[in-house]
């Protein structure tokens, strides 16, 4: 095995704030209106979606913090037949899905899955999922160019 290198160094050098925004942004969804096992479990499947294997390994380790089951974490991936999620864990799985996968038959978030959604969600937990499904949104394209190290601790995943 290879020891993982990062493309880019620590973007914080460059632009110190970041360390606020990811802060602030973190701070605005771990607000206790949703699990944070649910929080993760979005971002989880957010980083299978797109291919981060930096993501799916750090979310994966932040649900085994949270106290999730490793056979749920594990049926992530395939999660619409898996018998491991409660209902308003489903509704944020397919609302993540439906956000970050092209329609081509019609829009992403039809009215029927806002319906489900709000079924399970009050406003204030509806807006903790959008911010939860911008914020791994906000670092994808990090983990996808940088490269920062899987399974490294933040500021230690750049060796550059």
């Amino acid at each position: 095995m290879t020891t993982p290198q990062s493309r880019l160094p620590d973007p914080v050098q460059f632009f110190p704030e970041l360390t606020d925004v990811a802060a602030a942004m973190t701070k605005a969804i771990l607000n206790d209106t949703i699990p944070r096992t649910t929080i993760h479990l979005v971002q989880l499947r957010a980083g299978q979606i797109v291919g981060s294997t930096y993501h799916v390994i750090r979310q994966s380790d932040l649900l085994r913090k949270s106290g999730a089951e490793e056979v749920a974490i594990t049926a992530v991936a395939t999660w619409p037949d898996a018998p491991y999620f409660t209902d308003p864990e489903r509704v944020a799985l397919e609302l993540v899905e439906a956000v970050l996968t092209p329609n081509p038959s019609g829009e992403r978030v039809p009215d029927s899955l806002y319906t489900r959604a709000a079924a399970h969600y009050d406003d204030k937990a509806l807006w903790t999922l959008i911010l939860t499904i911008s914020q791994i949104c906000f670092f994808i394209p990090v983990a996808l160019i940088a490269k920062p190290i899987p399974g490294m601790p933040l500021g230690k995943n750049y060796n550059r």
